[in-house]
């Protein structure tokens, strides 16, 4: 299941969150504030301190950068929806 180390707050992981939505497909958010657990997997995982961050383990795909991770779903999930 895609997974989306996010914050709440931040615009562009809301746009991500509205393009998940809009595809309809399943997902996981992880709330990833600074200085919590999951700010630190994510780190792990994508190597960099920053957020909106997908992963999709299907497909083995990390990213960071909004517009990136939104070209990413519509190539990817687009046609599914």
């Amino acid at each position: 299941m895609i997974e989306l180390y996010q914050f709440e707050q931040c615009p562009y992981s809301r746009k991500v969150r509205e393009k998940l939505t809009e595809l309809h497909l399943d997902w996981v958010a992880r709330s990833a504030p600074k200085g919590s657990p999951q700010r630190q997997k994510l780190i792990e995982l994508g190597g960099k301190d920053q957020v909106p961050f997908l992963y999709d383990p299907e497909k083995g795909i990390k990213l960071y950068e909004s517009d990136a991770i939104i070209a990413y779903l519509e190539k990817e999930y687009g046609n599914t929806a």
